[in-house]
């Protein structure tokens, strides 16, 4: 049985970051990654059907009329509520981390030399509760 790769969906308007963070998954692990600049490109792709999307909190970069972070987490959510969404920001504050969790972001990252290797830990933590989630249906059906 073939293992199915995990697609990630990379999107900040930083091409250079979002270019490093996509060799640093691909050096990592079998991903399957799209990137995009803008959240507007990646809703425009949404019905490639992400595992996980790491999503930049500003995405102001490269078009100022763009769509942030938070509205296209907000789009995301309305579209694709079991998508999850990992939201990247240089902001070290609380009020940040906060707000996007209130948008249901499944958690929040601050931009750092350790933001690659708590990506990956969120990501293993994201499957293992889909695997779980698996059994627990297959339980549960069984009864």
């Amino acid at each position: 049985m073939k293992k199915e790769k995990i697609k990630l969906f990379l999107v900040d308007d930083d091409s250079l970051f979002l270019k490093s963070l996509e060799i640093e998954f691909l050096q990592h692990a079998d991903f399957e990654i799209e990137t995009y600049l803008t959240g507007e490109l990646c809703l425009k792709s949404i019905a490639h059907n992400p595992d996980v999307i790491i999503l930049d909190y500003h995405l102001d970069g490269t078009d100022k009329k763009a769509m942030n972070g938070m509205e296209t987490l907000d789009k995301i959510k309305a579209l694709h509520p079991d998508i999850p969404v990992i939201m990247l920001s240089s902001q070290d504050k609380i009020e940040v981390a906060i707000n996007c969790m209130h948008h249901r972001a499944f958690d929040y990252v601050v931009k750092s030399e350790t933001a690659f290797t708590r990506l990956q830990k969120i990501i293993t933590t994201i499957f293992h509760y889909k695997k779980m989630e698996k059994e627990l249906n297959w339980y549960m059906g069984r009864m």
